[in-house]
């Protein structure tokens, strides 16, 4: 029986020993690939970010011209209906 155990057990333990290095390096390729989607997500953040800023200062400049035209077509409403009652 102990033959058996002789020529079993190196075997298993070469086994093992080369399913643990691969294991470590699937382990670090992992934690790398972990990392880069970090990195990833980190920039995609920052671009929502900026997209939400960007929207937020379009709508305020849309706001403003659309002030300014709400200002100038009075004006224009205005001075119509002068030169009308002027024309009567």
């Amino acid at each position: 029986m102990p033959e058996a155990e002789s020529m079993i057990l190196p075997p298993l333990r070469e086994i093992r020993a080369e399913m643990n290095r691969r294991f470590d390096s699937v382990d670090s390729k992992l934690s790398a690939h972990d990392g880069r989607f970090d990195r990833l997500e980190g920039r995609l953040d920052n671009v929502r970010q900026a997209t939400i800023g960007e929207s937020v200062l379009g709508r305020y400049a849309v706001a403003e011209v659309e002030e300014r035209l709400d200002a100038i077509e009075k004006r224009l409403a205005a001075l119509e209906h002068q030169n009308g009652e002027a024309g009567a």
